[in-house]
């Protein structure tokens, strides 16, 4: 069977491929796509795998990511490889994949310092493949929240501290949830997401990509824009994406000042139960850090009752020498956040 790698296919034959692919997720689709190519400092590409019917036989959806452009673009991009990738489960699959991971890798070299796969589900099928082609694995936690029950049960298997925390927030009454449905209320999200982040000492993507995610998703059912409130300070702030039956934790942000009120934990229940309501069957946390390693927001998500897996990373260093260099400078960088 012949195989064409090509870096552009018709947008009904790509959406179908993800969609009836049983790993196919949002971060695969054609919209996403397009968020990413309206966000400043993301440059989405594409490469695939077709067969000589023209069927798509694996996916690969690199995004380009600069901290900073100019002189420091080659020390600050990196290549994020959001969802993983995708291809058919069978023999030619794999080798499709192969031979578009072999055909990046070559081209790549001097545009990233490295590419990293965030995987969504289970590869261990490919894992030889991907390991084959230089793509090295490393364990990465996340949690899954089982939202295919009764909201009842839903709190029930929540943690016994937190779900006392949110019966008291709810019977106290003072938080208020709202659905951002306009995109001039972006900036007002995004306000307080970029607070935790500098508070964090993390860098936060451009606002653009809010605003984009809002613009391409929200009309079409694949985002919701959470802000909770009391009484008109904004206090805790996410955003789901959405898409199959699966509910994708991808950003969210609290005022530490209000933290004894529980608006976070009030919000990720506001959120769950809804997911529960309108047919959803998974919450997929969006990762939950390495296993060796102390994060404190691992310690909020385990908290909400998810199983605890590991679909771990695959990661290609492009530049060993620049990325050791890299690394150091943002180590000052996140210093200097916190100055």
């Amino acid at each position: 069977m012949s195989i064409n790698i090509v870096n552009s296919i018709e947008e009904n034959a790509w959406r179908e491929f993800v969609a009836q692919h049983p790993q196919g997720n949002i971060f695969h689709t054609p919209e996403m796509f397009r968020v990413f190519e309206h966000t400043h400092g993301h440059h989405p590409q594409l490469h695939a795998a077709v067969d000589g019917d023209g069927q798509v036989c694996a996916l690969l959806l690199p995004v380009q990511v600069t901290l900073k452009d100019g002189l420091l673009r080659h020390l600050t991009t990196r290549s994020i490889v959001y969802g993983g990738v995708l291809c058919s489960s069978d023999e030619p699959g794999k080798r499709a994949l192969e031979m578009i991971l072999k055909e990046y890798s070559e081209h790549t070299s001097r545009e990233a310092l490295f590419t990293e796969l965030r995987n969504l589900s289970d590869q261990t099928t490919i894992q030889p493949v991907l390991e084959q082609c230089g793509f090295s694995y490393e364990d990465h936690l996340n949690y899954l929240i089982d939202l295919n029950c009764s909201s009842e049960q839903l709190l029930h298997n929540i943690g016994s501290r937190t779900r006392k925390h949110i019966r008291q927030a709810l019977r106290k009454g003072n938080i208020v949830i709202d659905e951002i449905v306009d995109h001039n209320q972006i900036s007002t999200w995004y306000e307080l997401i970029h607070k935790t982040y500098l508070a964090a000492r993390v860098h936060l993507a451009d606002q653009t990509l809010f605003e984009a995610a809002f613009d391409v998703l929200q009309s079409k059912g694949m985002i919701k824009f959470w802000l909770a409130r009391i009484e008109s300070m904004y206090v805790a702030a996410s955003v789901e994406l959405l898409y199959k039956d699966q509910m994708y934790g991808w950003y969210g942000g609290m005022n530490r000042a209000y933290a004894k009120e529980m608006p976070g934990e009030v919000l990720m229940w506001h959120i769950l139960k809804w997911g529960t309501n309108n047919g959803f069957k998974t919450y997929d946390f969006g990762g939950a850090g390495k296993p060796n390693e102390a994060y404190g927001v691992r310690d909020f998500k385990a908290k909400f009752g998810g199983e605890l897996v590991c679909f771990g990373r695959n990661t290609l260093v492009h530049s060993p020498r620049l990325l050791r260099l890299s690394t150091f400078g943002y180590e000052i960088y996140r210093k200097l956040l916190s100055s």
